[in-house]
C-alpha cells in the first residue's frame, strides 16, 4: 500500500534537499511547479548547480532524464530528432532527439537561435512534436527545466515575452550560505550521491499527484482576491503591460500544487502570495522610474491589495 501523497512529497523535497543544500525553497518550487504540470526557466550564473537539481529530481522520481546543452549551432532536428534512410529496411527510421525524455534539462537556452528555442516552446506547449508530418506525442509526465545566463553575457538571444509566458515559473537559486557552502566543500561528489538516491515516487504516482492538484479547492474569496491582483497588474501603475488571463490560471494552479504540497486540500491567500513573484514577474517589466526589480515589484503590488 503506497503512502500517503504529504508524506511522499515531504520526503522528495528532503532527499533533493541532501543534494542541493540549503536550498529548500527553491527545491519546493520547482517541486510544485512539476506537480502543477508547468515548466520552470532558472536564471542563474553557471556552476550553482543547475544541473544537478535537474537530475536529482529525476533520479528521485524515477524519470528518464536527457540534458542538451544550447549552442549557436543546435539545430531544432537535434532537439527533437531526425528520419534518416536505413538501407537494411528500405525505409527511413525516426531517430528520437533528447526531448523524448521525462525530465529535459535545457541548459542555457539564451545561447540557442530562435529557431531552436521555438521547436522546444512548441514541444512544452502542446507536448508532442512533428517531424515530417507525422506527430509524435512526447513522455507523460513531461517536465522542462531550461536555465539562462544573465542576458549581459556575451552570445546570448534572450526570450522574448511571447515565449517567456511559456515558463510556469521562473527561480534563481543564487550562491550557497556559508554554511552551506563548507557542506559541499567537505562532502563528496554530488554527482555521485545521485547515483545512490532511492526513487521516492513513481512516474504513476506522480501522474496521479498532478491529477490531485486540480482537485485542491480554492474558495471564491480566493478568486476574487487572485483577480483584483490581476487587474492591478493591468492598471498601469505597476507595470507596463498586466498579466494575460493564461497567467491569471498560471498562478492558481501553482498556487494548487503550493498547498498539496503543504499538506492542505485548500489553497489559502498565503499560497497566492508565495507563488505570485514567481509565477509573473517574469512576465511583467515595471513601469518607468519603479527604481525596483520585477520580483520586489511584484512583492511591493502585493502588500498594496488589500486580502479578501
Amino acid at each position: 500500500m503506497s503512502r500517503p501523497l504529504a508524506a511522499q512529497l515531504s520526503d522528495l523535497v528532503n532527499q533533493i534537499s541532501t543534494i542541493i543544500v540549503g536550498k529548500r525553497p527553491q527545491i519546493e518550487d520547482c517541486v510544485a511547479c512539476l506537480l502543477a504540470g508547468g515548466h520552470l526557466l532558472i536564471e542563474d550564473v553557471p556552476g550553482v548547480g543547475k544541473t544537478t537539481l535537474a537530475h536529482a529530481i529525476a533520479v528521485s522520481l524515477g524519470l528518464r532524464f536527457s540534458r542538451t546543452q544550447f549552442t549557436a549551432d543546435l539545430m531544432p532536428s537535434d532537439l527533437i530528432g531526425v528520419s534518416v534512410y536505413e538501407r537494411t529496411r528500405e525505409s527511413f527510421v525516426f531517430h528520437p532527439g533528447p526531448v523524448f525524455a521525462h525530465v529535459l534539462l535545457a541548459d542555457e537556452i539564451n545561447r540557442a537561435g530562435p529557431k531552436t528555442q521555438s521547436a522546444l516552446l512548441e514541444a512544452m506547449e502542446e507536448h508532442q512534436v512533428t517531424v515530417e508530418g507525422e506527430t509524435r506525442a512526447l513522455p507523460v509526465p513531461f517536465f522542462v527545466i531550461a536555465t539562462q545566463n544573465p542576458t549581459d553575457q556575451l552570445g546570448t538571444y534572450p526570450l522574448p515575452e511571447s515565449q517567456l509566458d511559456r515558463f510556469l515559473m521562473c527561480i534563481t537559486l543564487g550562491y550557497p550560505d556559508r554554511k552551506s557552502e563548507r557542506e559541499l566543500l567537505a562532502g563528496g561528489d554530488r554527482r555521485e550521491a545521485i547515483g545512490r538516491l532511492a526513487h521516492v515516487m513513481t512516474p504513476a504516482e506522480l501522474v496521479a499527484a498532478q491529477q490531485a492538484v486540480q482537485a485542491v479547492h480554492a474558495s471564491d474569496a480566493l478568486l476574487d482576491y487572485l483577480q483584483s491582483l490581476i487587474a492591478v497588474t493591468r492598471s498601469g501603475a505597476w507595470f507596463v503591460e498586466g498579466l494575460s488571463p493564461r497567467a491569471g490560471v498560471a498562478v492558481l494552479r501553482a498556487a494548487r500544487a503550493r498547498a498539496l504540497l503543504g499538506g492542505r486540500d485548500y489553497v489559502a491567500p498565503d499560497d497566492i502570495q508565495y507563488v505570485l513573484p514567481q509565477t509573473i514577474a517574469h512576465r511583467l517589466a515595471p513601469v518607468a522610474g519603479a527604481g525596483r526589480g520585477r520580483s520586489e515589484q511584484v512583492r511591493a503590488m502585493i502588500e498594496a491589495v488589500p486580502l479578501p
